[in-house]
């Protein structure tokens, strides 16, 4: 029966998740962004057609990650990135072991990348605006919910794991991995 019950709430949150993204990143990483450019090449920025492999490789970039993030805030979160139905649990694996934020960091990726792509200064604007309005987010409203939420928890990943810039080659171990260390380490410590 417990098992159900945890399988209803991973496909709720799936669902909620799913919905969320179409409104949420959909509006702002694509719809947005095509109201702008109607998704035709300008002359590339500044004149570098390099700067459209960048732009094209940011997209590359930041649509998994994307996916990636709110697939684990449903199946291992239990929740939706939405502020409305937030999950249950902290969610501190895949891409969340190395930025605090990767949602964030990929729809302003996939914003700045169509900027580039498509040679659009004012998408790149744009995007400054979004990632100032995710800033300002998530210093004044999420940071601090999640503190009261998930206390200490909240508390030693905030201090392991960088909010906006990966840490992916560092000498200390991911968030998760020191998790999963304590827990195969508290075991033997009873004995």
């Amino acid at each position: 029966m417990l098992a159900v019950l945890e399988l209803m709430k991973r496909a709720m949150a799936l669902l909620g998740s799913a919905i969320f993204l179409v409104i949420a990143p959909g509006t702002l990483a694509v719809y947005v962004p095509w109201t702008f450019t109607r998704w035709r090449m300008a002359p590339p920025l500044f004149g570098f057609s390099s700067l459209r492999i960048l732009g094209g490789l940011m997209i590359a970039a930041g649509l998994p990650v994307l996916l990636d993030s709110f697939a684990r805030f449903a199946i291992q979160g239990l929740g939706t990135p939405a502020p409305v139905a937030p999950p249950q649990r902290l969610v501190v694996t895949g891409l969340y072991r190395y930025v605090r934020n990767p949602i964030y960091v990929a729809v302003a990726s996939l914003i700045f990348g169509q900027g580039l792509l498509f040679g659009s200064m004012a998408l790149l604007e744009y995007g400054l605006v979004v990632w100032l309005g995710f800033f300002a987010f998530v210093l004044l409203y999420e940071e601090p919910t999640l503190r009261v939420k998930f206390g200490m928890e909240h508390e030693d990943y905030c201090a392991r794991v960088p909010r906006w810039i990966p840490r992916f080659w560092s000498k200390r171990k991911p968030f998760a991995q020191i998790d999963a260390d304590k827990r195969k380490i508290e075991p033997q410590a009873k004995r």
